[in-house]
């Protein structure tokens, strides 16, 4: 069987996002035996990388504000081993040209890596968030106990949000004053959505929308990850009792 061209397939398919371990993997979910050394081969031959994620970056967050805060759930906690036990969220800007910035909110369960939840809009208040959550609430229907855990933003520290995240039975978690690595895992995710989007400026809000919606999906059903052993998070998820 010529590889060579299944490779460069799957690379264009995923355009540009799988290097060559995940373009292995994904050959081999396909029944298709081919190691990455072999692929990276094909790939040089081929004259194709892979985009590159950009360092990690801790960015600033207006935490100035009055509302008070929550302590943080996650210090010397051990991983989560099953799904709605621990989700993530945070905020980040979306560029757009005519515009300035639209920003996405999003939850992610941080056992399977899914995204459970996430909004958009030109505004950042307190309802970009909410939406979000009450989404993931609606699409997940967690158990009394999870934790919750964002950065100390004054949107997630609302009397309105807290009081959604009571009545769901949830506990709220802040990460540290100054301490961006607490919420590295949402950072981490952002990174990956901007470099393999390769985004730079959208021209309206409605490019920005209809893409990013195309790749939440993408991210969620297809994607390999190499943390859940190249499986994509609903793949994963289904593997797993919940």
């Amino acid at each position: 069987m010529d590889i060579f061209p299944m490779v460069i397939a799957t690379f264009h398919r995923h355009r540009r996002r799988y290097g060559a371990r995940r373009i292995a993997a994904d050959l081999k979910i396909q029944g298709i035996d081919c190691g990455r050394e072999r692929v990276a081969k094909l790939l040089q031959i081929a004259g194709l990388s892979a985009l590159q994620p950009k360092s990690f970056k801790p960015r600033t967050t207006e935490s100035r504000h009055t509302l008070g805060y929550n302590e943080n759930l996650l210090l010397d906690r051990s991983e989560p081993v099953s799904v709605n036990e621990l989700w993530v969220g945070d905020i980040t800007y979306i560029p757009i040209v005519r515009n300035g910035f639209a920003y996405l909110a999003t939850l992610m369960d941080r056992f399977s890596r899914r995204i459970v939840g996430w909004s958009m809009n030109m505004n950042m208040t307190e309802e970009l968030v909410i939406k979000t959550l009450r989404q993931a609430i609606g699409n997940r229907q967690p158990s009394e106990g999870l934790i919750h855990h964002t950065d100390r933003g004054g949107q997630y520290a609302s009397k309105k949000y807290r009081a959604i995240i009571e009545r769901s039975s949830m506990r709220q978690s802040m990460s540290r004053s100054g301490d961006c690595y607490d919420n590295a895992f949402m950072e981490s995710c952002f990174g990956t959505i901007k470099t393999e989007l390769q985004m730079t400026e959208y021209e309206s809000y409605r490019d920005a929308l209809k893409e990013l919606t195309e790749f939440i999906d993408y991210y969620n059903t297809s994607r390999l990850h190499s943390s859940l052993g190249y499986l994509s998070p609903s793949c994963f998820e289904s593997t797993v009792p919940c």
